[in-house]
């Protein structure tokens, strides 16, 4: 719990002293965009009324429920999990409990960012960045594993790649889009610096998902083919996690200055107010934890249920994966995005938008592949070629948007229009539930299929 000292600074408007104005600058030094985003949806807490109840522990404890639970804008939605629970428990229709599910991810996954930022405040920002790179994307990582843990490599595949589409697409296109008509008379500009390393990681990533594709295509035969790309699948998981090592090395260590999101005192925004810790180390770690094991047991439900969903709203499990998951999952952070491209910030919204997508690239991705290999599970990078096709499409577009450093309403537009297209593509795609689950040679292909049969 935090200590008195801490409360003190609670209650005096998250401290006055100069010792720890101090170190609010050096807990600034390093911020990303990921938690400036989230930061755009949090709200002070008015702790006045905690501040009378006399025993230390529990007015401590009272706070920090008043900071973790309604320290977000997005707290009205937190009655969902024990609603989710109890359809879960009370066998109530399986729709209900994927809908709610997916309700309740939406404020966890803003608050694992807020506790990730509070144990930084701790830890330094680098130990930060590395918390923040790990538990980043950590909806789309938990869904993912549960999905793969019961062989629904399908599922595993289309929530991933809906996740990179999602963040190129809609939250960089409505970014875009937003920020441009909200500053007509402006000229916007960005960083292209950032932009360009993320461009190239995500060509990378693109080129490993493309050659397994290829090499299948290439194989003489389908027994062949499925084992060699399984082997080339594994290896390329291998490179793009050293790529993505090192692109936290270059992030958080030689080049930190091309990541640190700048926010603007003037503003009078929430930014500078969510510099400093408002909960103990431990109080925060206890949270996040917690925090975790709910994402988990909800997306155990959303795996579970997808099926029934995809049934009951005459929706193909391809459409539900690909662009529901994916929107709901990462709501918070999109808005984020979005009102930082209402204030002419795009650094920060790019951040956020190109920052996921690699992060889901080439961190959670290859981690898929490399957990299935070693639950024995035959997962690949072969995304099929509507799927993967979709891939290179996007990441063209997006880099081609962002060469030239500025932006302007038009290109939100065509972003948001491309990611319609996709959506009504995978809309009209029908795939078989079968499919979700993966044969015993790994081979998922219709024409390995057949040779089975």
């Amino acid at each position: 719990m935090a200590s008195e000292e801490q409360w003190t600074l609670m209650e005096n408007g998250h401290g006055n002293d100069s010792s720890f104005k101090g170190s609010s600058k050096e807990i600034r030094h390093g911020r990303t965009a990921h938690n400036m985003s989230s930061s755009s949806l949090r709200k002070k807490s008015d702790l006045k009324l905690i501040s009378k109840v006399p025993f230390q522990r529990l007015r401590l404890c009272l706070a920090n429920i008043q900071e973790v639970i309604l320290g977000t804008k997005l707290s009205v939605l937190f009655p969902a999990i024990p609603l989710a629970i109890i359809a879960e428990y009370c066998k109530f229709g399986r729709t209900w409990i994927f809908a709610l599910s997916l309700l309740g991810l939406t404020p966890l996954a803003e608050r694992v960012s807020f506790l990730t930022e509070q144990i930084a405040c701790y830890t330094g920002p680098t130990v930060g960045g590395l918390l923040n790179a790990t538990c980043g994307n950590a909806t789309e990582l938990i869904i993912a594993l549960f999905a793969l843990y019961k062989r629904k490599i399908h599922v595993v595949k289309s929530s991933l790649l809906g996740s990179i589409l999602s963040n190129l697409l809609l939250v960089l296109g409505t970014s875009l889009f937003c920020g441009g008509l909200a500053n007509l008379k402006k000229e916007q500009k960005f960083d292209r610096k950032q932009a360009d390393v993320n461009s190239l990681l995500l060509l990378l990533g693109l080129l490993c998902h493309i050659l397994p594709l290829i090499f299948r295509q290439a194989a003489s035969s389908d027994i062949v083919a499925a084992v060699s790309t399984l082997q080339l699948s594994r290896a390329s998981a291998i490179v793009m996690l050293i790529a993505y090592v090192a692109y936290l090395f270059f992030q958080l260590k030689t080049h930190r200055q091309l990541f640190e999101a700048q926010g603007d005192d003037e503003d009078g925004d929430d930014v500078t107010s969510e510099e400093t810790s408002v909960i103990g180390f431990w109080s925060a770690f206890a949270w996040l934890a917690g925090m975790t094991a709910l994402i988990a047991m909800l997306s155990e439900y959303v795996v579970g249920t997808i099926e029934a969903a995809s049934d009951s709203w005459g929706l193909s499990v391809n459409f539900i994966s690909i662009i529901l998951l994916p929107i709901v999952g990462n709501a918070a952070e999109h808005a984020g995005a979005i009102i930082f491209a209402f204030k002419n910030k795009l650094d920060i919204s790019l951040g956020v938008a190109l920052g996921s997508a690699t992060q889901i690239a080439l961190f959670v991705v290859p981690l898929n592949v490399i957990v299935a290999w070693i639950l024995g599970i035959n997962m690949d990078l072969d995304f099929k070629f509507l799927e993967t096709s979709s891939l290179v499409l996007t990441v063209i577009i997006t880099s081609f948007a962002l060469q030239d450093g500025t932006s302007h309403y038009m290109k939100g537009f065509i972003l948001l229009l491309c990611y319609v297209a996709i959506g009504a593509c995978f809309f009209v795609l029908k795939t078989p539930l079968h499919q979700t689950s993966i044969p015993k040679l790994g081979v998922e292909s219709s024409s390995a299929g057949v040779l089975a049969a």
